[in-house]
C-alpha cells in the first residue's frame, strides 16, 4: 500500500511539474550571464523547495514526494540519465518510525530511595532516535566524554576509575567533547558506531548525554522542541548482514536501549552528592582536559511511551557518464539532502521548518551542477552520480543506505562531494571543508580554490561534530573518500558573528524559510567553484584515496 502510494504521488506531481514548473532563469556556465543571474536561477530551485506548501519536507511526506519528483523533472530536464532501481531515478528506503509521547512518558532521579521526579522538555529529552526500552531503573556512572577509542589509547569505557566490568546494567552519562590531544575527526568518529558497539559490549542499558552551551548549536529550548520530532531507523533487511560485512561501520544498530538528553542548566542534579560539580565538569571540558569518571550514587527510573509506523522515502540517483572508456567505469557522487523537519512544535508561531538552507540550499546546487554538466559540449572522463538523499535529519540514513547498497558496481564510487547548507550568507572568501586533512581530494579543492580565489581550510570547529553529522560521513565509513563544504570566517569577525547567528535564531528552526538575507553572488560563485571541482576531480587520473596519516584508511575496501 505504502509503495502504491509512492508511485501514485510521484506519477501525478512529474505530469503537473512537466506543465508548470519553476524554471530556473539563465544559462548556467555561459560566460555571458552574470553572478547575479546565475544565483537567481539558484534561488529559484530554492524557493520552491522551501516553499510552505512542502510544510518542510519530512521524510517520506506527500511533500517530500513531490519535492522528489521536482528534483527529477531538472534532472530530465538536463539530460541525466536515471541511476535508481528498476531502471528508475528512485531508490525506496524503507524506516521504521518512532515517536516519543513526552506527555505519557515519565523520568525521575532516585535520590536516597527517594524518586525526585523531572520535568521532561525542562530537565531533559528523550530520544527518538534509537529505540527505547518502554521502562529502565538502573544506576547512573560518570564515563567523562563517553569515548571508545582503545586504538588511539583512550578509553572512556574502561578506566582505572570505572572499568569495563562496572558498567553493565548501568546508565552511562558523558559530556560532548573530548581531550585535546585527540584528533576532531577521531572523536567526532568516537560519537558513532563505535560508541554503541561499546555499550552494547558492556552491557550498559543506557546512555545521557549531556551537551556542553559551548558546542551548542542554539539554546536549550529549541533541543526540546525537537523532542517531537519522530526519529527513524533503517528497517533491518536480509542484505543487511552483507552490508556489515563489508562495511562494519555502516551496520544500523536495531537493539532497544534507553536514551535522553540532559539540559546543561539542569544537570548539577546529576552530580548532588559526588564530591563534582557539572560546573567543574563544565571548565575541564571547555578546557578539553582529561575528566574523572565516577558513579553518581543515584537511579534513573523512566517509562517511555512511543507510536511506531513505518514509512519509504526514497533517494534520488541520477547520472552522467563519463567519455573515457577506462575511468567511465568508476563515480564521483556529487549530493546533497532533500529532506528536513517538516511540520513541528511552533517558534514565533509558525509551525512549518521550512529547511531552506538546511538543505534546500544544497539540492539547488546539486541541480545547477548538473545543469552546468548537461549545458557542457565536453563530459568528463570519469562518470558523475548526482545523489539526493532522504532521511538525513534522522541520521543520515538515506545516504548510509546508499553507501551500503549503491545502484553501481560495488567499488565504482571514488569520491563524493557534498552540500549540507553550505551557507552562502556573506561574501565567499573562505570554505571550510570537513574532511579535508584525510584524503588526497584536498589536492584538488585547494587547486581549484586557488583558480577560484578561495582560501580553502579545514574545520575550525571540530567539537561540534559536524565531521559525523552530514551525508558525507556514510561514504567516509564506507571507505570512500569524501568532502563537505561551509563558508568560511575568521574568528571575531563580521562572517563568524553572521554564521553563529544563523546558527542561534534559524538552524533547526521556522525560520530557516524564504525570507531571510541571503548573497546571491557568492551562491553563484560558489555553485561554479563545486561544479569545478567536481570535473578536477572527474578528469584526474589518480584515484582519490586516504592519506597514510588518516584514521579512516582502515576502512578504504
Amino acid at each position: 500500500m505504502r509503495l502504491r502510494r509512492f508511485a501514485s504521488v510521484v506519477a501525478t506531481v512529474v505530469l503537473v511539474l512537466g506543465c508548470a514548473a519553476v524554471r530556473a532563469g539563465g544559462a548556467v556556465g555561459d560566460d555571458a550571464v552574470s553572478d547575479e543571474a546565475m544565483g537567481r536561477a539558484w534561488w529559484a530551485h530554492v524557493q520552491y523547495l522551501a516553499d510552505d506548501s512542502l510544510k518542510g519536507r519530512l521524510t517520506g511526506s506527500d511533500e517530500y514526494l513531490k519535492a522528489a519528483a521536482y528534483v527529477v523533472g531538472r534532472f530530465k530536464e538536463y539530460g541525466l540519465k536515471p541511476a535508481g532501481v528498476n531502471g528508475g531515478f528512485y531508490q525506496p528506503v524503507t524506516f521504521d518510525v518512532q515517536r516519543v509521547l513526552a506527555d505519557k512518558s515519565s523520568m525521575s532521579l532516585v535520590v536516597n530511595g527517594k524518586a525526585e521526579p523531572l520535568v521532561l522538555g525542562t530537565d531533559a529529552v528523550l530520544g527518538s532516535r534509537w529505540a527505547q526500552v518502554g521502562t529502565v531503573d538502573a544506576p547512573l556512572v560518570f564515563i567523562g566524554y563517553g569515548l571508545h577509542l582503545p586504538e588511539a589509547k583512550y578509553d572512556d569505557f574502561n578506566s582505572a576509575e570505572v572499568p569495563w566490568k562496572e558498567l553493565k546494567g548501568k546508565v552511562v552519562v558523558y559530556i560532548n567533547g573530548g581531550p585535546a590531544e585527540l584528533p576532531g575527526p577521531l572523536k567526532s568518529y568516537a560519537r558513532t558506531a563505535p560508541f554503541v558497539k561499546a555499550l552494547r559490549d558492556a552491557g550498559a542499558v543506557g546512555a545521557i548525554s549531556i551537551p556542553t552551551p559551548k558546542s551548542m548549536d542554539f539554546g536549550w529550548q529549541r533541543v526540546a522542541s525537537g523532542g517531537s520530532q519522530p526519529g527513524m531507523r533503517l528497517v533491518a533487511t536480509p542484505e543487511a548482514g552483507g552490508v556489515a560485512e563489508r562495511h562494519p561501520a555502516l551496520a544500523d544498530d536495531h537493539g532497544a536501549m534507553f536514551t535522553a538528553t540532559f539540559n546543561p542548566a539542569e544537570a548539577e542534579k546529576l552530580f548532588a552528592g559526588t564530591g563534582h560539580t557539572f560546573a567543574e565538569m563544565l571548565a575541564l571540558a571547555d578546557a578539553q582536559k582529561p575528566l574523572p569518571r565516577f558513579a553518581l550514587g543515584k537511579r534513573v527510573t523512566a517509562t517511555v511511551v512511543g507510536e511506531h509506523t513505518e514509512v519509504v522515502s526514497p533517494n534520488i540517483v541520477a547520472k552522467l557518464e563519463g567519455w573515457d572508456p577506462v575511468l567511465s567505469k568508476e563515480y564521483v557522487i556529487v549530493s546533497a539532502h532533500l529532506d528536513h523537519l517538516g511540520v513541528g512544535a511552533p517558534i514565533k508561531g509558525k509551525t512549518i521548518y521550512n529547511g531552506a538552507m538546511d538543505d534546500a540550499s544544497g539540492v539547488a546546487s546539486v541541480l545547477e551542477t548538473a545543469k552546468r554538466f548537461g549545458e557542457s559540449k565536453t563530459r568528463p572522463k570519469r562518470s558523475i552520480l548526482f545523489l539526493i538523499f532522504t532521511a538525513e535529519e534522522k541520521g543520515l540514513l538515506g545516504s548510509r543506505y546508499y553507501a551500503g547498497h549503491p545502484t553501481v558496481p560495488e567499488g565504482s564510487i571514488k569520491a563524493d562531494l557534498n552540500l549540507d547548507m553550505f551557507m552562502p550568507i556573506f561574501a565567499l572568501k573562505k570554505l571550510h571543508v570537513q574532511g579535508l586533512e584525510q584524503s588526497t581530494l584536498a589536492v584538488d579543492a585547494k587547486k581549484v580554490g586557488e583558480a577560484h580565489h578561495i582560501v580553502i581550510a579545514g574545520d575550525p570547529e571540530p567539537d561540534r561534530n559536524s565531521f559525523i553529522r552530514t551525508d558525507q560521513y556514510s561514504f567516509v565509513q564506507a571507505g570512500i573518500p569524501a568532502l563537505a563544504f561551509k563558508f568560511g570566517w575568521e574568528p571575531g569577525s563580521p562572517e563568524y558573528k553572521a554564521w553563529r547567528g544563523w546558527l542561534a535564531q534559524r538552524y533547526h528552526s521556522t525560520e530557516d524559510d524564504l525570507s531571510q538575507p541571503v548573497d546571491l553572488v557568492a551562491a553563484a560563485q560558489f555553485n561554479s567553484y563545486f561544479a569545478d571541482l567536481a570535473r578536477t576531480v572527474a578528469d584526474d587520473p589518480a584515484t582519490p584515496h586516504y592519506l597514510e596519516t588518516s584514521f579512516f584508511k582502515r576502512f578504504e575496501q
